[in-house]
């Protein structure tokens, strides 16, 4: 790699975010009753055991949202990174991209995959022994088909039948491959809303603008993204020097187990722990928020347990009915959760915590009160516990921060005419990067107790006795109340945070400056690093990439998709009816993919 190109990287901001930088104010007070007014809120914050963290009002500072040097430190940002020494390549791209003949390549592609489907469902077998995993036969055909040139340049590898590794590999195999991943995949679509869909759900029709149909966003807009920038390069004569893995697990939607469950472990062998430079998997996408255009990859992932409350009890003729059946006793349990959220509280060290001074530092159109108790926030509880109130009346804000809670799944009793004997419901938890599955089982079990004895349950969470049940000088237990991890698993703790400051973001920054550089192409937008910010994001479910941990710490899922195509939260369309993908915003993602592997294959990462 040149000097120039090392240059370009490393000198891109690599400080870690302090707290903001501060204009000092000097206005001074000329009365001594100001003076006595300043004194008497200082005693105050005394008196009520505050610290100068708290009384950020009184702070000698102040933040002006027009003061950019100030700022600049609060989300440091890279500039668009094109590539040097494959410059020449990626400007004739660019040019092949824009043109009317790739164009109908690309839809053709998409369309292609869209038309092939590949739904997967929770309670599917392992391949091998359920027939329905067979339809992603035909959709390996398709890309044989459709990718000729990569089928026959790269090496593949099938893992567990349908799990698919590609290796392109380098002329310098002593570097770190990138590898990027995607889903085969798509979410099943529920037979009563088909006549919602404007155009069938499976058909992949191109209407001028959209291409319609289940997978086009997510993910085989990422997948065929993938596949269509490479087979470009191929096409016109490029090799890397740096080797390129490809990993498409086929079940994400329905856990991963077989899929990136088989599939890590493969990657792992092939290039060891800790073997890639970066991993770059599907996510957030970039939107407009308040006045600024922002994307937010995702550093880190939530977690996820999912909790299965069962009450049993003695059944019976439904005309000799208890005060409550088992029904109604798991539905007050239901009840009582679904008043008791958790509490969304930002953490200074969180990617949501960062994403906010992002936004406080580049959005215009923040409301400047908004703007002073974020950024004041790093020093402040106070100025953070006020961001809190103000950024979690919007829920979707309010959701990334906290751990969630889903009843998602209830079911109970047989007959109309007898008691039911048992009742079960399924609560999805997607758990706070700053909490653990351990507090969670804590929180659960803690506040169904009161519930347990009220009606004089027998209670057991998570393998341990809570509560006999046993009102002793009354009578014995009248049933049964169960807490324990669903369908027999584990969970997932929260994602370990990819690097994003300081020395070893350089990932994160060849990540960010081929955004940049790939949107402001896309645009023909010169010298402008402003067109587009990348902030930290969070993944608010979770998605292949639980299973990747050990291959590097720079792990990303980010999708270059403009929210207007269902990209960035709220995910439009994504996982409900007449999903689609504009051809325009598609073209853009085949060159994000082509700019970042470029990128990456000149870059000093080792």
């Amino acid at each position: 790699m040149s000097s120039k190109v090392t240059t370009t990287i490393l000198s891109a901001p690599t400080r870690s975010l302090p707290a903001p930088a501060l204009v000092q104010s000097r206005s001074r007070y000329s009365t001594t009753r100001a003076i006595g007014l300043l004194a008497a809120v200082a005693v105050l914050c005394l008196f009520a055991n505050y610290t100068t963290r708290h009384c950020w009002f009184t702070h000698p500072h102040k933040f002006d949202r027009h003061d950019t040097d100030a700022l600049v430190n609060i989300c440091p940002q890279v500039p668009p990174l094109v590539p040097q020494q494959n410059f020449d390549i990626w400007e004739s791209l660019g040019t092949t991209y824009d043109s009317a003949v790739f164009k109908a390549k690309a839809v053709s592609w998409l369309a292609g995959a869209v038309q092939v489907p590949t739904e997967s469902y929770d309670y599917f077998g392992s391949p091998g022994t359920d027939s329905r995993w067979g339809k992603f036969h035909a959709f390996h055909a398709y890309l044989r088909k459709a990718f000729a040139l990569a089928h026959a340049e790269l090496e593949m590898t099938t893992v567990n039948t349908y799990g698919l590794i590609f290796v392109w590999t380098g002329s310098n195999e002593g570097l770190k491959p990138l590898l990027l991943a995607a889903h085969q995949d798509v979410v099943p679509v529920e037979p009563t809303t088909v006549d919602k869909w404007i155009h069938p759900p499976f058909s992949g029709h191109y209407d001028g603008t959209y291409i319609w149909g289940r997978g086009s966003c997510d993910d085989k807009s990422g997948l065929i993204g993938i596949m269509s920038a490479i087979e470009t390069l191929l096409a016109n004569g490029y090799r890397p020097t740096r080797t390129v893995v490809l990993a498409f697990g086929f079940d994400e939607e329905s856990s991963g187990m077989h899929g990136a469950g088989t599939l890590a472990a493969k990657l792992e062998e092939m290039f060891g722990q800790n073997g890639y430079a970066m991993i770059v998997d599907e996510g957030p996408g970039y939107g407009e928020q308040y006045g600024r255009i922002i994307a937010t990859p995702g550093i880190a992932e939530k977690g996820s347990v999912d909790v299965r409350i069962e009450v049993t009890t003695p059944g019976g003729h439904s005309s000799l009915p208890p005060p409550h059946t088992t029904i109604g006793i798991l539905a007050e349990l239901l009840v009582k959760i679904e008043a008791n959220p958790f509490k969304a509280q930002l953490a200074r060290n969180s990617p949501t915590y960062k994403m906010f001074q992002c936004l406080a530092a580049h959005a215009p159109d923040l409301p400047e009160q908004l703007q002073k108790v974020i950024l004041a926030s790093a020093y402040s509880d106070e100025a953070l516990r006020t961001a809190e109130d103000t950024l979690f009346t919007n829920l979707a804000f309010k959701n990334l921060v906290r751990t969630t809670q889903a009843i998602d799944i209830v079911q109970g009793g047989v007959k109309v005419n007898a008691l039911p004997e048992q009742a079960w419901a399924v609560v999805n938890h997607r758990i706070s990067t700053e909490s653990s599955i351990a507090a969670i089982e804590a929180r659960d079990t803690d506040l169904l107790s009161p519930l347990a004895s009220k009606f004089n349950l027998t209670y057991t969470a998570f393998g341990k006795t809570v509560d006999h049940g046993d009102n002793v000088d009354t009578f014995p237990a009248y049933g049964n109340l169960t807490l324990s991890k669903a369908f027999g698993k584990n969970g997932l703790e929260p994602t370990p945070t990819a690097p994003f400051e300081g020395d070893d973001a350089v990932p994160y920054q060849i990540l960010s400056g081929s955004i940049k550089a790939a949107f402001n192409r896309h645009r023909r937008i010169e010298g402008n690093d402003d067109a587009i910010v990348v902030s930290p994001g969070i993944m608010s479910g979770n998605t292949d990439m639980k299973f990747y941990w050990k291959l590097t710490p720079h792990i990303f899922r980010y999708q270059h998709i403009s929210s207007k195509d269902g990209g960035a939260f709220p995910a439009n369309n994504i996982h409900t009816v007449n999903e689609a993908m504009s051809i325009d915003n598609f073209l853009e993602v085949i060159h994000f993919y082509t700019t970042l592997i470029l990128n990456v294959d000149e870059s000093a990462l080792p």
